[in-house]
């Protein structure tokens, strides 16, 4: 029974991984490629969509989000100012942070992307019900808390969504974890032990 199960638990843990792979690589990659035809890259979008999400951020919460040094998140943030994707500005309150804007050529590339990726996806899930992908959701969810939490510190960031930013987090309410994604919303900046180089 043991075999039995640890055979199991490796073909749904396959699985996981090939439905992970299937997203970056096909949907978000190839979808990437196809609507923005080399602007920008993956890093660089999923950068778009921090600030576009939370509309204002710091170099230091780009490089943070990206798990990046601030060194390279500087580099991607030049890439998409020198593109006129991304505008910096001073903090008023404090000159030596720069906040992220987005640029009307960036929400016109962002409103492209989403529009040909919600097609995309509605295309691909349309034979599944809603209640359905709720209860696999879910299902995913529990056994990544399971995970998570056996490794838990509440104090570091949860980057786990990735650029799909969940209001409804059942990781976050089964783990205590730091949301970037609350925190983006409440405006809370990370501490510096949390904005340090990755």
């Amino acid at each position: 029974m043991r075999n039995r199960s640890l055979r199991e638990i490796d073909d749904f843990l396959g699985s996981a991984h090939v439905f992970a792979s299937a997203v970056t690589d096909i949907i978000e990659q190839r979808l990437l490629d196809n609507v923005v035809e080399g602007q920008v890259t993956a890093s660089q979008m999923k950068l778009l969509k921090l600030v576009a999400t939370t509309n204002t951020y710091t170099l230091g919460d780009a490089a943070l989000f990206l798990r990046v040094s601030n060194a390279s998140a500087s580099k991607t943030v030049d890439r998409l100012v020198r593109h006129g994707l991304l505008r910096r500005i001073e903090d008023p309150r404090d000159r030596r942070v720069m906040r992220l804007h987005l640029t009307r050529a960036s929400r016109r590339l962002l409103a492209i992307y989403e529009n040909d990726r919600h097609r995309k996806l509605l295309s691909i899930f349309v034979q599944f019900p809603d209640e359905e992908l709720r209860r696999a959701s879910e299902l995913l969810d529990r056994l990544s808390a399971d995970i998570v939490d056996h490794n838990s510190n509440p104090q570091e960031l949860c980057l786990q969504c990735g650029i799909y930013f969940r209001e409804r987090c059942l990781l976050r309410q089964l783990v205590p974890q730091n949301c970037f994604y609350q925190r983006a919303l409440k405006g809370v900046a990370p501490t510096p032990q949390q904005a340090g180089c990755r």
